[in-house]
């Protein structure tokens, strides 16, 4: 275990999220809000404590798999620890607990809240709430590897524990190359989403949040009403989900015109799953009073699959009072996820994929046990041990799941809300049904609940397996 090495990170980390907090900074001063000294404040202690830390540099740099998963989830706690000091020090968000609970929920693009009002909350901590999204989205140490050399090849690991999916792969041979690869298209995206809202008569304030949450597959809206904008821009938005939910490899391949190889399994079926979905949900919901027709239906319910399944989580319409098959179809979405290396959370599309095809093989071996088949992707054998993650993940995914309603049950809300708040919050998707459904928030729990939704929401966004290794003694063994 490389302590040196964490803590240099972790140095390196803190002048980074200084920088960020640049941003609400700057919004405080163009609105000439008092909490603009408050941000520059914390945001030069990080950097200086950062540049401290950073100078007592390693002698050893090497990083193991241990030491990337280690890094990575302290990295994201440290992160909204210092995150959420704005909110708390600002009275903003009085209690501690909820306060880190909204930044985690927006590091971790969730986008679940416990705020009732936003009418009365500073713009500066509006922006910094969906920054956070933004910057949590593609992982804030994939955007460090961007900028700088930290060690070698070696630093794999922390892309590898860090990237949602089942496994990760360098697009170049560098891993620093690939991490600026990553974010030019993440930043180039945004761009364009801010660019359309633009001229779809958006306000700049609200265009430059919801793209940020948009991108991040976070959640956060900016406005107290939700989301009261035109067609255009709804639909904007839920293009834009959907773009951000997919494969960012796809646009590599793309970009070099390798159109076969991007429009791949994965893609196909994420591809499928919005469209049966948006379809059969139009035919479900069109009768219902609150629309003005199928074209007004078939709008809300395409914004609403397309912010479930890639675990975005914003609401046009309230679905908790939609039928029983939307609503059910919808909580199944929240299992499934956007891809592999998109921003969204949930299971992920090539889990289902590898999953069912190796359910598949197992049905056919058990009745012609001399047959042998490779499991294969698009062409490609899949690793023995990517199937074995696979199987661990969902392992893991169970167990985290039940612990987590068991202790929610203690604050005696129903089934339904404690069922879908973890969902919510393990698959990073905000919203949920009844008491913590898309109209209200997650200040119906106490403490201890909340706890658990920060554990959850951390969980989910770094795949389960670094916060858990985190919590093993085996772990911090020599």
């Amino acid at each position: 275990m490389n302590l040196r090495m964490t803590v240099y990170m972790l140095g390196i980390l803190m002048a980074f999220e200084g920088a960020f907090m640049l941003v609400p900074t700057a919004t405080a001063a163009v609105y000439h809000e008092p909490q603009l000294l408050l941000f520059a404040v914390i945001a030069l202690a990080l950097i200086a404590a950062g540049f401290v830390i950073t100078r007592f540099k390693p002698e050893n740099k090497t990083l193991f798999a241990r030491d990337g998963f280690v890094i990575v989830a302290l990295s994201w706690l440290a992160m909204s620890f210092f995150g959420c000091l704005p909110f708390y020090i600002s009275g903003v968000i009085p209690k501690f607990v909820d306060a880190m609970f909204e930044t985690v929920s927006g590091f971790t693009t969730t986008g679940a809240s416990i705020l009732h009002d936003l009418a009365p909350v500073p713009k500066c901590m509006l922006m910094w709430r969906s920054f956070t999204h933004w910057v949590g989205g593609m992982g804030v140490l994939v955007f460090i590897m961007a900028f700088l050399p930290l060690s070698g090849g070696q630093n794999m690991y922390l892309m590898k524990a860090e990237s949602p999916g089942p496994s990760v792969s360098k697009l170049v041979p560098r891993v620093r190359t690939t991490a600026m690869l990553l974010y030019v298209i993440y930043f180039v995206l945004t761009l364009l989403e801010i660019i359309l809202l633009l001229i779809g008569g958006m306000p700049m304030f609200d265009a430059i949040n919801i793209s940020f949450a948009t991108a991040g597959t976070g959640g956060f809206s900016c406005n107290p009403a939700g989301m009261p904008y035109s067609p255009f821009c709804i639909n904007v938005i839920t293009v834009f989900m959907i773009l951000f939910g997919v494969n960012f490899t796809c646009y590599f391949l793309f970009l070099h015109r390798k159109f076969k190889d991007g429009f791949n399994s994965e893609l196909k079926v994420y591809l499928g799953i919005i469209a049966f979905a948006i379809i059969t949900v139009t035919l479900n919901v069109r009768s219902l009073p609150m629309f003005r027709g199928t074209g007004e239906a078939l709008m809300h319910s395409a914004f609403t699959v397309g912010s479930l399944i890639t675990t975005t989580g914003f609401a046009t319409a309230d679905f908790n009072v939609w039928p029983t098959y939307s609503r059910t179809l919808l909580v199944l979405l929240m299992f499934v996820g956007a891809c592999a290396g998109s921003t969204g959370g949930g299971i992920k599309v090539s889990r289902l994929i590898i999953f069912f095809k190796n359910m598949h093989n197992e049905l056919r071996i058990m009745t012609h046990p001399r047959q042998i088949k490779k499991l294969k992707m698009d062409g490609h054998p899949v690793e023995a041990d990517v199937i074995r993650a696979v199987n661990v993940y969902f392992a893991c995914y169970i167990m985290v799941y039940v612990v987590s309603l068991l202790l929610l049950t203690l604050d005696g809300l129903d089934l339904t809300t404690n069922f879908t708040a973890v969902v919510a919050t393990l698959n990073n998707i905000g919203p949920g049904l009844n008491l913590v459904g898309p109209t209200a928030n997650y200040d119906v729990y106490s403490a201890l609940p909340k706890c658990v939704l920060i554990f959850d929401m951390l969980a989910g966004r770094l795949e389960l397996f670094p916060i858990i290794l985190l919590l093993s003694p085996a772990t911090w063994k020599k």
